[in-house]
């Protein structure tokens, strides 16, 4: 908007026209200034928001590691402070150092030749004692053929010819055991080794090429073989206390699906859909019916199964509050930031001690704190009065406010959930156990670039989580996969959570 000042013939004219004509004169530039000045506020306002948007990332906030794009990574401060352990191993660790065995595989005796000090034969004298040395080697491998013969004998009263059974599993006259599919099942979900890349490992370990069609082939084998174990773990994850919950995107048959994840300590439950909201969660059978906590990321649809409880993620409210202070500059972020943490300590320490819960006074008083700190943050961000210019709004709904008040709004409004952790020590501070579980999804993504059938998607989740709920209760997860092959998987016991 450009001001247009009077002319001076304008000004002239005006004083003889008499004092009010030249009052409304510069009451009209008056109000030329201060629209002037409004628009300059909601431009700096635009500006500040779109550089705030900028700068958000996966480090300070619910964004995907995925948007960060391949840019060179900005310094960014960590959440995490520094502690007063030295680095390294911590006293009490038990070190793993390579010990004597006390019954080796195989033994090997060097004799000792002639003296070297006279030149005598040593070859009749009997050894006094020995000095040992062990050496530990993977022995060289290769695929052993085993063929199944089975008799077959006429009787001699009848003359009916008979023939012996071959054991469960031997059906075609060539094929492959259980052990080849549970080595190609291990490289491609356990440590996501490409299919090609799978078969060369083959040929240059045991000199036999396998062809890519029975790689793949072995895991949807192993699908099928572990759903048993997949169903049991839901059943578990249905009855426990306190469940955490993530969902991530997934790319599979070049579109964009969803990867839901509903885990314990204990147990881990992967469902792939081409959906994020409810129709997903309900398909995957876990928060149906759950009485218990979810812990999730505030993802709206979460709060539609009313029949449990809820709790939030603490460390992502600590890397939006962290985005908030750097880019708005305001104090009660960082006041909230250091609350949380320090309800955080107070509940180790406590828990570390054998309390079951914090003294009352404590709670009371970190409860007045929390309320201060959001107060505080009302007053540093007055909410802009609706419909200013006037008029019919433009947009239905609620009017769009600032990232500081949609945070603010948040911690007040769900403030319970927030500091479940305080309240109840079975709930954790935050929801990194969802997370852990589906970094590991993403990062055969990572490495695959996606899936080319929902199929082979689904199966692999399936695996994995059967993998991952193993690795949870000490399994050895080649163990547990060769089982499965064999008809027994490996089932958790319903052990209380």
């Amino acid at each position: 908007m450009n001001i247009r000042m009077p002319t001076r013939e304008e000004i002239h004219t005006a004083f003889e026209q008499g004092e009010g004509a030249v009052v409304g004169l510069f009451i009209g530039v008056g109000k030329q200034l201060e629209e002037l000045a409004g628009q300059l506020e909601k431009q700096a306002a635009a500006i500040k928001e779109l550089q705030a948007r900028l700068a958000k990332n996966s480090r300070n906030s619910s964004k995907p590691p995925s948007s960060d794009g391949y840019g060179k990574p900005k310094r960014t401060g960590s959440l995490r402070k520094p502690g007063q352990k030295p680095n390294g191993g911590q006293p009490g660790h038990e070190g793993q150092t390579l010990k004597r065995s006390e019954q080796p595989d195989r033994i090997e005796i060097h004799a000792a030749g002639d003296c070297l000090q006279c030149a005598a034969s040593l070859a009749g004298v009997v050894a006094v004692a020995h000095e040992d040395r062990q050496v530990f080697d993977i022995p060289a491998m290769r695929i052993e053929v085993t063929a199944h013969r089975a008799e077959v004998k006429v009787c001699p009263e009848c003359g009916a010819e008979n023939r012996g059974c071959f054991p469960v599993g031997v059906a075609g006259p060539v094929q492959y055991g259980n052990g080849v599919k549970t080595w190609a099942a291990y490289f491609q979900n356990q440590h996501f080794v490409p299919v090609a890349r799978t078969a060369q490992i083959f040929e240059d370990l045991l000199g036999h090429r396998i062809a890519e069609g029975t790689l793949i082939q072995a895991g949807r084998e192993l699908s099928v073989c572990v759903e048993p174990a997949t169903a049991a773990v839901k059943e578990q994850l249905r009855h426990a206390e306190v469940l955490h919950a993530d969902e991530s995107g997934l790319r599979a048959k070049g579109k964009l699906h969803w990867l839901h994840v509903a885990s314990t300590d204990r147990l881990t439950d992967y469902t792939v859909h081409a959906r994020r909201g409810k129709v997903a969660m309900d398909e995957a059978g876990v928060l149906p019916g759950f009485k218990g906590r979810v812990i999730h990321d505030h993802w709206k649809t979460y709060f539609g199964y009313g029949g449990c409880a809820h709790g939030l993620c603490n460390a992502h409210h600590l890397r939006e509050l962290q985005w908030v202070e750097k880019e708005y500059g305001q104090r009660w972020a960082a006041a909230m930031a250091g609350l949380l943490v320090e309800i955080k300590d107070a509940v180790e320490v406590a828990r570390d001690g054998g309390a079951g819960a914090l003294p009352a006074g404590s709670l009371a008083d970190f409860g007045r704190r929390y309320d201060g700190v959001v107060k505080a943050g009302y007053a540093a961000n007055p909410r802009p009065p609706a419909n200013r210019g006037g008029g019919t709004p433009k947009k239905k709904g609620r009017p769009a406010q600032a990232p500081p008040l949609n945070l603010l709004d948040r911690l007040r409004d769900f403030k319970p959930q927030t500091l479940a952790f305080m309240h109840d020590f079975r709930v954790p501070f935050d929801n990194n156990l969802a997370e852990r579980d589906v970094r590991m999804v993403k990062l055969k993504q990572k490495v695959s670039g996606g899936f080319r059938t929902l199929e082979g998607a689904r199966d692999f989740a399936r695996i994995r989580g059967y993998i991952s709920t193993a690795r949870k209760n000490a399994a050895n997860v080649f163990d547990a996969i060769r089982d499965a092959f064999c008809g027994k998987p490996f089932i958790p016991s319903c052990a209380p959570q």
